[in-house]
């Protein structure tokens, strides 16, 4: 299973193309938007969240609400394109007319500058177009996908918010449907309400000051049975692929699981899950420090990852950046942006994980027929209880 998306932040849309899903499985454009309005929710959203309404058009792949098993193309419009269109627009320029909104002053923090230099481009909106997290909203489309597979097998996925600028939510001790409604419920999806509260005003006293602040998002998965993923080729690793899934997320800037580099300050007797057995749900650790894996394979226990955001780096009192024309100093270019983004984020790496998760499964088992991809976890689940 795999993906590819195309489209610029102000272009006419973003597409995505999926590739691998099996045949006969339900879906509708309903599954999507759910996940596509939840990512667009959040205290501290930008105005762009109130002009674009992200819905999605099913373009291939589905017919009468079940996947066919050839690729699936899905479709998000841009409303505001009408506004961009002598900007963004595909057709050749006149000699005569110059191009509005050109970029010749790079964002610190932005691929700006580097991406010019490497594609060779003097008007950096060619880079900071297909740069911007707005890119997300079709990984996300993608996740929903995948999401929709995972519940038909029993697979449930939740994201938060564990950490906004140092406020930091309380652990509580919550079922994964009671996480899941619980973050829904809250502006920065935090399970800690005072500790949201706090986060809200951090939130609105960057925004005062013309600043940003970043994060900590957390996703889990449960339902997930040992032995997906493999441990024989660095590349078939679960937990590597959605470690390198979770980093490629806009401004995320490093990923751990379980209680990830707490495992560096700890001796061995207080990092590893001990194992045990009973005949109802075979073997099962007692604890769960290692976040659901051990050697690149899922151990049956919830999968539970961390991802930290930066800051964003446009900011409304922007930090000095040199023009790439005139070669003297400036204040960096202001692009529309949100004083914090983490709690989109959060939706965004539920979708991520979501799909590298859906993926190893589809390498691992039969998976022509949805169908049959359930008789066949089904008997798998079976086989390792009993074994």
């Amino acid at each position: 299973m795999r993906y590819l998306t195309a489209g610029e932040s102000h272009g006419k849309q973003l597409t995505t193309i999926i590739e691998g899903i099996p045949a006969l499985m339900p879906l509708t454009s309903d599954n999507i938007n759910e996940s596509l309005l939840r990512r667009q929710k959040g205290h501290g959203r930008g105005k762009r969240m109130q002009i674009e309404k992200d819905l999605v058009d099913i373009a291939g792949g589905v017919r009468h609400g079940y996947t066919l098993g050839s690729p699936i193309a899905l479709v998000v419009h841009n409303d505001d394109f009408k506004h961009w269109e002598d900007i963004m627009g595909e057709d050749p320029v006149e000699p005569d007319k110059k191009i509005r909104r050109t970029v010749t002053r790079p964002r610190p923090g932005h691929a700006d500058l580097n991406g010019a230099m490497k594609y060779g481009h003097r008007d950096m909106r060619n880079i900071l177009e297909r740069s911007s997290a707005r890119e997300t909203t079709v990984r996300v489309a993608a996740g929903a996908v995948a999401k929709t597979l995972l519940h038909h097998l029993g697979i449930e996925i939740v994201g938060y918010v564990n950490e906004i600028a140092g406020i930091t939510a309380e652990e509580k001790d919550y079922s994964i449907q009671e996480k899941i409604e619980i973050s829904e419920a809250s502006p920065v999806r935090c399970l800690d309400e005072e500790a949201g509260k706090k986060m809200m005003d951090a939130i609105d006293k960057a925004k005062k000051d013309g600043d940003s602040i970043g994060g900590v998002c957390e996703v889990i998965v449960t339902g997930m049975p040992a032995g997906v993923g493999s441990y024989v080729h660095y590349d078939r690793k679960l937990d590597a692929r959605i470690a390198g899934a979770v980093q490629s997320i806009n401004a995320f800037k490093g990923v751990e699981f379980g209680i990830g580099f707490e495992a560096a300050r700890r001796n061995g007797s207080q990092v590893h899950d001990e194992i045990a057995w009973n005949e109802e749900t075979g073997y099962y650790r007692k604890t769960n420090r290692l976040g659901g894996f051990e050697g690149g394979m899922t151990t049956g226990m919830p999968i539970v990852v961390k991802g930290v955001m930066k800051p964003i780096p446009t900011l409304y009192k922007p930090l000095q950046s040199v023009d790439i024309d005139t070669k003297e100093p400036f204040n960096a270019s202001i692009e529309r942006s949100d004083s914090c983004a983490v709690p989109a984020a959060a939706v965004v790496m539920e979708h991520v994980v979501a799909f590298e998760v859906a993926k190893a499964i589809l390498e691992q088992f039969p998976h022509d027929q949805f169908p049959k991809l359930q008789e066949a976890m089904e008997a798998y689940r079976e086989e390792i209880r009993c074994f």
